[in-house]
């Protein structure tokens, strides 16, 4: 699993999405900050199962085939992939410390040891992808950590189709990227499984937080602004700042939960959704705009 912040320069500039029901692909202009196109393809029922706790890839064979036909359709010779996964497959912490050693070497194993007190699995054989940020009242890091063996059948099926997976990103973190971080922001993100709390200011990451979701997609939105609301009073109350703006994506429903968050909280609420014409949908397929969240904010942002 690769860092947490990408180096731009070395960005690909191809990207694959997988959900529990399907695999999105799509390719960046070169010269421009914009998307040449995107393509989507089904997942069969069951092939996926994502979690920290076993197997994620049920399928294998479903899961190549979904991929090889969603990445041929806009990869060319490209073969290098940021490659997104479900949130549920990586979990996402924000660490606080005093001080920390300058070495990278030397890092690693203090951020391991931490973490070895909020994760319910082996730590020391996770993989763990860091961003450390320095200031004036201490040091900030922002976790990314998954069994090995997860983020290895994930990263197995592009390798084995030959594309190289040189990043991989959680989807919450991915879709962070088309948020406007210099105002008080926050990301409320729904799957089946999690609801993904992030707070963002003066585009540094202020709060990330995973709840579960047992509504799955019938979650109502009295139950998400139950969920969303503490978070929002945690974010302000800590961070002096007043929420502006809340992005919603996934499987909640803008026009159910925007009025209820709006109501509460006086922000302007939006969907969490890139600017996308028909052009550039190559599977002729119609599917929510939030879906390409994630990828264009891997690809873009």
């Amino acid at each position: 699993m690769t860092a947490v912040k990408k180096q731009k320069t070395l960005r690909p500039r191809i990207a694959c999405e997988i959900t529990l029901d399907r695999v999105i692909a799509a390719r960046a202009s070169e010269r421009q900050p914009r998307l040449d196109m995107f393509t989507s393809r089904q997942v069969p029922p069951g092939a996926l199962a994502p979690g920290l706790s076993g197997p994620n890839v049920l399928n294998p064979e479903a899961l190549r085939t979904a991929i090889s036909g969603a990445l041929s359709a806009v990869s060319g010779n490209l073969r290098d992939v940021i490659v997104i996964v479900p949130d549920a497959a990586i979990r996402v912490l924000l660490l606080d410390f005093e001080a920390l050693p300058s070495k990278p070497q030397e890092i690693e194993p203090v951020i391991r040891f931490r973490l070895k007190k909020s994760l319910p699995f082996d730590v020391d054989g996770a993989a763990v992808s860091y961003e450390v940020k320095r200031g004036t009242d201490g040091v900030r890091v922002v976790a990314a950590v998954s069994p090995r063996a997860i983020i290895e059948e994930y990263e197995s099926a592009f390798r084995d189709l030959g594309y190289i997976p040189g990043v991989v990103l959680p989807s919450c973190l991915a879709a962070l990227g088309t948020v406007d971080g210099e105002r008080p922001s926050l990301l409320l993100k729904v799957d089946p499984t999690n609801i993904i709390i992030a707070a963002a200011e003066r585009h540094e990451l202020r709060l990330v937080r995973t709840l579960d979701n047992p509504h799955g997609a019938q979650v109502s939105a009295e139950e998400l602004a139950e969920g969303v609301l503490p978070s929002i009073v945690f974010f302000e109350d800590t961070f002096a700042a007043h929420v502006e703006q809340i992005y919603v994506g996934g499987a909640a429903r803008l026009d159910e939960v925007g009025p209820l968050l709006h109501e509460h909280t006086g922000a302007q609420v939006q969907e969490l959704a890139p600017d996308l014409s028909s052009e550039q949908n190559l599977s002729g397929e119609h599917f929510p705009p939030s879906l390409m969240a994630g990828i264009a904010g891997a690809l873009l942002g």
